[in-house]
């Protein structure tokens, strides 16, 4: 090969890796820009106090082993606490014996724990039931819907709705029992 062919060839050569770096640095760039504009469209309200609760529908098996739809809007006129969780949490695992603990007394007095789980798997919600006791509602978010819908970040994350269905207080974290019975006196149907 003569040397003005050697040149042409690293020429061609050099051509051709211009040319596949301009297509991947097109194709990152085309990326970002999806990204931006699918970001910017997003719905990011994050509900807070004053805002009102809005309403979901879940599964949940119940005592006797059957499906059971439970329903945001069906318990308008109680205090709702609607808390986000999951097996693997262990922050969650400290609330949960303070929750069934208020629950039978406070159930008596309008209020109802609504506690969505955030796990895959039915078995394991349900040996975390068997193990602590638990007998306040507690449907299964498996598509992420309603975690989406309320734009839950960390775990737990719990919501006090009071009887008109506004959100009274969102709390991030575990809650200690004075703090949990609490916010459950606040939203208190009278």
């Amino acid at each position: 090969m003569s040397l003005e062919e050697r040149k042409k060839a690293k020429q061609k050569k050099k051509r051709k890796r211009l040319i596949i770096r301009s297509v991947i640095l097109a194709v990152l760039l085309a990326a970002v820009v999806y990204a931006l504009i699918d970001n910017l469209q997003k719905d990011k309200s994050i509900y807070k106090a004053g805002d009102q609760a809005p309403d979901f529908e879940l599964m949940q098996v119940n005592e006797h082993n059957e499906m059971e739809k439970v329903r945001l809007s069906d318990l308008q006129g109680k205090g709702v606490m609607l808390n986000f969780w999951a097996t693997f949490c262990d922050p969650c695992k400290a609330e949960m014996p303070y929750m069934q603990n208020l629950y039978p007394e406070y159930k008596d007095k309008g209020i109802e724990i609504v506690a969505v789980s955030l796990d895959n798997t039915e078995l394991r919600i349900d040996q975390f039931i068997e193990q602590y006791g638990l007998t306040f509602p507690i449907p299964q978010d498996k598509k992420d819907t309603v975690r989406e819908k309320y734009k839950i970040g960390p775990i737990p994350t719990t919501f006090f709705i009071d009887p008109d269905g506004v959100i009274v207080e969102k709390v991030e974290g575990a809650l200690t029992l004075d703090r949990l019975e609490g916010h459950l006196k606040d939203i208190m149907p009278e």
